[in-house]
């Protein structure tokens, strides 16, 4: 009859501690931002979901536990890179977190949590949830030689084309070696309208610098002419900015 009692009782122990260990934790990965900007539309990574991306990657990490009255809980976030799985980046011990990924590569992000009865009556007890895993991809510049300006709809803004680039910066000169543009990562997507000081500047040939770094550790430096051709477009003909 002992033995039945104990067996019973240890049963309700490992049903007890089965039925919290399924429901510790829901990690979620929530996009702040992308390739350096803002995210239009919320994005949600999953335990055992992998999400390709272009750095800079910006991702806050929630721990979205399903707490039971009686236990004490305690967490570890674990970021690694796939290939050196035992050489974590970064470990931070709260529910919730924030990491931007500048590096090219596959990373496993991973919760673990530990659960203790807060009366003592078995040890603590550690899960690790499925890694979140996040590709950031090699870096890319691509920077055009012409565009038209005429509000035409097609091709009027000059934008420079880029991936995971972690440094940015580009000048565009008039003829006279007059900077009458500069962009770097936190303005680059607003590109250049052909405008300078609120008037459009003329056709012709201007110059751009660019020097970039990718979060692969490429470095680019460009240094090229754009043309400005507005009658491509048959409309707004020449500018009137003088420049």
């Amino acid at each position: 009859m002992k033995k039945k009692v104990i067996f019973a009782a240890l049963f309700l122990f490992l049903f007890a501690l089965t039925s919290v260990s399924a429901q510790v934790g829901n990690p979620v990965g929530r996009v702040l931002e992308e390739n350096g900007g803002p995210v239009e539309e919320e994005t949600l990574i999953t335990g055992g979901e992998s999400y390709t991306a272009s750095a800079p990657l910006k991702v806050s990490f929630e721990a979205n536990p399903n707490e039971q009255e009686g236990y004490t809980y305690a967490y570890e976030w674990v970021i690694y890179p796939a290939d050196t799985p035992d050489e974590p980046l970064l470990r931070r011990f709260e529910p919730d977190t924030e990491y931007t990924f500048y590096d090219s590569g596959t990373f496993g992000v991973q919760l673990k949590i530990t659960y203790t009865p807060e009366d003592g009556s078995a040890e603590p007890l550690e899960e690790e949830a499925e890694p979140i895993v996040i590709v950031i991809s090699e870096s890319s510049l691509k920077v055009p030689n012409a565009f038209s300006p005429n509000g035409d709809g097609v091709n009027d803004v000059f934008h420079i084309t880029y991936q995971s680039l972690v440094k940015l910066e580009a000048s565009i000169f008039n003829r006279w070696g007059q900077r009458i543009c500069q962009m770097n990562l936190s303005n680059i997507d607003q590109g250049w309208d052909g405008t300078h000081g609120g008037r459009d500047v003329k056709d012709g040939v201007y110059f751009i610098v660019v020097q970039a770094v990718g979060s692969d550790g490429i470095k680019y430096e460009v240094k090229q002419d754009i043309n400005i051709l507005r009658g491509l477009g048959g409309l707004n003909g020449g500018g009137s900015g003088g420049y």
